[in-house]
């Protein structure tokens, strides 16, 4: 039996008729790290050896008939910007280098309370600014798929970490598409919740009113079995949403029979590359082939959405990172002479060029006579964009776009031209700047065997609908059971 190659819900099974243990369960992960970690370069810091001991505790604990959660002793991986108590917590920036943090992030909290073991802290860019995990301080991950392509970003040691077996599902954190760009990269399901749904207690800010913590799974069920963990209020996030706990795994009910969904004609124009499309109009036949019902419309305000993004994205950014200051905690340089000096260089030396220049550009929008022209100006938009959604959502319950407009590119390939760079980002960020859910699937591969993602976008607080709209078109076309990428290939 592989172990690694077993989705969450698979090893539940069998450690629920004790066909199989939590140490094994670990030490399959372990091997599979220290045996593949040196070419996919996912991980900033492995928790090898507390995983193992932990999973021993709970082999334990089960023997001498202690009630535990049915997740007790599966593993999991965890972006670096989140904070984990006596592990360090990087945010892949030499500015945190050295930084452990001494309490644990709301949703590490979660995972604690089920005894789910974590295996270490994954790789991303820079302080999550960035689309191909190509920012990072520490290394370069790659894509498990083909070696020397990216995996995308930020959240791409997730990613990489969950197609190349090295962790059963991972956490990811999601301003643009920093969960779904890179599922779509690496060919796995990654689900970004409504804005409010999970808590962001202890995920270190790049733009506030735009991040969410959200899964990278194997497959739908899993994804929805890791939000229901992690989802919930939390009163010590202010902009945590109160509502009735709901069991997302009950709606994967595989019929999307009567479903009405609308396909964004913006999303498929001038840019798109010509594989990429193809695939989705295959999806779109699946689709309709089910029962569903499928409409092209006009979302007009979708060709505002990247500038207004990058604008909102920018100034959080200048404003969050203004705490790393040299003084505080994080980098301290060694060469100043007063206190001026200690700034400039703390964050010269500190920060990399990515998280520079989004500082620059962040601090430009809101200063003083451009603050009117750009921030001010993108808010309002960002309500147009918002307002634009909801009346789609009058007419549709689900809308399917590409999760990218291309597959994964080579490494460094784009690295040298941000524009390019951002552009990958133009079919995700949208939903961040309106707050929606969406869910990216593997829907084929192109001709070079590099998958393909589909994003599905539901209304606030909706995430039944596309998580069933999902684990419908999964079922029916069965991606992982057709294709597996070249570092899984036996």
């Amino acid at each position: 039996m592989d172990i690694t190659s077993l989705t969450v819900h698979e090893l539940m099974e069998k450690l629920e008729k004790k066909e199989i243990n939590s140490v094994e369960i670990t030490k399959a992960y372990v091997d599979r790290i220290n045996d593949k970690e040196k070419d996919v370069k996912a991980f900033v810091t492995t928790t090898c050896d507390d995983a193992m001991k932990r999973a021993k505790e709970i082999d334990n604990k089960k023997e001498n008939g202690e009630k535990l959660s049915p997740y007790a002793g599966i593993p999991i991986g965890i972006k670096d910007n989140m904070c984990t108590k006596g592990v360090r917590t990087t945010c892949s920036s030499k500015m945190l280098e050295n930084f452990i943090s001494p309490y644990d992030a709301t949703v590490v909290e979660k995972l604690n309370d089920e005894q789910i073991i974590s295996l270490g802290k994954l790789n991303m860019d820079e302080f999550a600014m960035g689309a191909s995990t190509e920012y990072s301080y520490f290394k370069k991950t790659a894509n498990p798929w083909n070696l020397n392509t990216v995996p995308g970003g930020s959240s791409g040691g997730s990613a990489a970490a969950v197609a190349a077996e090295l962790v059963p599902w991972a956490l990811g954190s999601d301003t643009g598409g920093s969960i779904r760009q890179p599922a779509s990269f690496c060919g796995v399901v990654g689900l970004k919740p409504t804005y409010g749904l999970v808590s962001r207690y202890g995920l270190v800010a790049f733009a506030s009113s735009l991040d969410q913590i959200g899964p990278i799974t194997k497959d739908v069920r899993d994804a929805a079995m890791l939000l229901n963990i992690i989802a919930g209020h939390d009163e010590r996030d202010t902009t945590s949403y109160e509502a009735p706990k709901k069991d997302y795994v009950k709606a994967l009910k595989n019929d999307v029979k009567g479903l009405k969904i609308g396909i964004p004609k913006e999303y498929f124009g001038e840019g798109i590359n010509p594989e990429v499309k193809a695939k989705l109009e295959e999806a779109i036949e699946t689709y309709k082939k089910l029962g569903a019902e499928v409409e092209e419309f006009s979302l007009d305000i979708a060709t505002y959405a990247l500038a207004t993004y990058y604008i909102i994205a920018c100034a959080e950014a200048s404003s969050n990172l203004g705490r790393f200051d040299g003084i505080r905690y994080g980098y301290r340089t060694e060469n100043f002479s007063n206190l001026k000096e200690l700034y400039r260089n703390s964050r010269s030396e500190g920060f990399g060029p990515e998280v520079k220049r989004r500082i620059i550009l962040g601090t430009y929008v809101l200063s003083s006579g451009y603050y009117d022209a750009y921030y001010k100006k993108a808010q309002q938009v960002r309500t147009l964009v918002k307002k634009e959604f909801d009346r789609a959502f009058e007419k549709y319950d689900v809308l399917l776009t590409p999760t990218s407009p291309t597959v994964a590119f080579e490494i460094g390939t784009r690295s040298n031209n941000p524009l390019e760079m951002y552009l990958a980002d133009i079919c995700t960020v949208s939903l961040n700047i309106a707050g929606l859910p969406g869910i990216s699937i593997p829907c084929g591969v192109n001709s070079e065997g590099m998958p393909i993602g589909m994003q599905l976008i539901g209304n606030k607080f909706e995430e039944e609908k596309i998580l069933n709209a999902a684990y419908t078109f999964e079922q029916e076309y069965k991606f992982r059971d057709k294709y597996k990428p070249d570092l899984c290939k036996k």
